[in-house]
């Protein structure tokens, strides 16, 4: 449902973009690591050189040099949850959702509240379908962090996906009281609104945000679909104009139509089906 753009990378309506206003950094090289110092080259590289490294791949794009890197990092300090979060990050963003939550997993066995790893064991589990799976890790994570508004969020996106839109909405409200500029939050709670059918309050939620200097195209294509559901098809055109080429937005713009034509319970599945194809990204 990179958020950044909106929502617990998650943004409910990036997938719109059709890719095509996204923009590609070229991916940081960086040299093969012996990982076991067997080249002559002088003692292996220590657990933190090896977290630094992998972190620099990950940011990279790199992310099977990654998950070599935080493996050999964990072996190095079976002890410590911080590499196999890392880990469960990295296989996340390549779509490996059940070795990410092997390594959420592995976290958590070795600190059983460990805030990151719950975090992204609930991303894990939203991504295989199955929202209700995500209710345990972020029970425990909103024990001990109520008004963290990643918390929040992931916990409203949860909501969502389970139907339950107006619970979703009491906590992305929350988060917004905690952190009111927070764009994920906004976004989110702007797209659960639409959801709901309440299309004059969601515009209002998040049209500030997405005329703002620092709105993301994702910010803007979801206020487009947004004014596509509500039937102002003017509106969602100007806004898809600004970072979509014409194509795109002839295809947007009769993608909003046919959802507009759908059961709301369909037109939502749609919405999250797409949104589930995202890679993971948040403003947060």
């Amino acid at each position: 449902m990179k958020h950044v753009e909106c929502g617990a990378r998650f943004s409910l309506a990036l997938g719109l973009l059709l890719l095509t206003a996204c923009e590609t950094t070229p991916p940081l090289h960086i040299q093969p690591l012996n990982v076991d110092g067997r080249d002559g080259g002088g003692a292996p590289p220590s657990y933190a050189s090896l977290m630094r490294v992998g972190a620099a791949a990950h940011a990279g794009g790199n992310l099977s040099m990654a998950v070599g890197v935080y493996r050999r990092a964990g072996e190095l300090e079976p002890e410590e949850p911080a590499p196999f979060v890392a880990l469960g990050n990295t296989l996340l963003d390549m779509g490996d959702v059940n070795e990410a939550i092997r390594a959420y997993n592995s976290a958590l066995a070795r600190e059983d509240r460990d805030p990151e790893a719950l975090r992204g064991l609930a991303k894990a589990y939203l991504k295989t379908g199955k929202p209700e799976l995500a209710n345990q890790p972020l029970s425990v994570a909103y024990q001990d962090a109520p008004d963290d508004p990643k918390i929040l969020l992931l916990i409203g996106v949860a909501n969502d996906y389970g139907g339950n839109h107006a619970e979703a909405q009491r906590f992305y409200r929350h988060g917004l009281e905690v952190a009111p500029n927070n764009q994920a939050l906004t976004c989110d709670l702007a797209l659960s609104l639409a959801m709901t059918g309440d299309y004059n309050q969601a515009i209002s939620v998040l049209r500030p945000l997405a005329s703002s200097p620092t709105a993301s195209p994702g910010d803007r294509q979801t206020l487009a679909l947004i004014y596509g559901l509500q039937g102002n098809g003017p509106e969602a055109e100007r806004l898809s104009r600004m970072d979509l080429d014409p194509a795109s937005v002839e295809h947007n713009l009769a993608f909003y139509d046919t959802l507009r034509r759908l059961e709301p319970e369909a037109r939502n599945r749609a919405i999250l089906s797409v949104s589930s194809e995202l890679p993971a990204a948040s403003h947060s």
